[in-house]
């Protein structure tokens, strides 16, 4: 995921913030950790100026059991969450498959 960020969107570094089962959490609107995210996601974007956020679920997350395609309306929500944030980026969604391909959620 890192290196089809960087070459997609040419980018140098890239900052994780990781939850088990993000797509899941953030979707389901569990308060308490979208207010951490959110506040981990405002300092990538202030301290580190960066310009993208990446929202992503992969296939056979234990954190998010789920199928693929829960996964994707979970990622779409998640895109439409994190852009209501009030933060100037870009908000992508990415899934990676079983063969650990990295797709794009439109």
């Amino acid at each position: 995921m890192i290196e089809f960020l960087r070459r997609k969107y040419d980018v140098d570094f890239v900052d994780l913030i990781t939850i088990p089962g993000a797509d899941g959490v953030l979707a389901g609107g569990e308060k308490e950790i979208i207010e951490l995210v959110k506040k981990n996601v405002g300092i990538s974007i202030i301290a580190h100026s960066s310009r993208l956020v990446a929202i992503a679920g992969h296939y056979d997350c234990a954190g998010n059991p789920v199928d693929e395609k829960i996964h994707i309306e979970n990622i779409k929500k998640c895109i439409e969450v994190i852009s209501n944030w009030g933060y100037e980026v870009e908000v992508i969604g990415l899934w990676v498959d079983k063969t650990w391909n990295v797709n794009q959620v439109e």
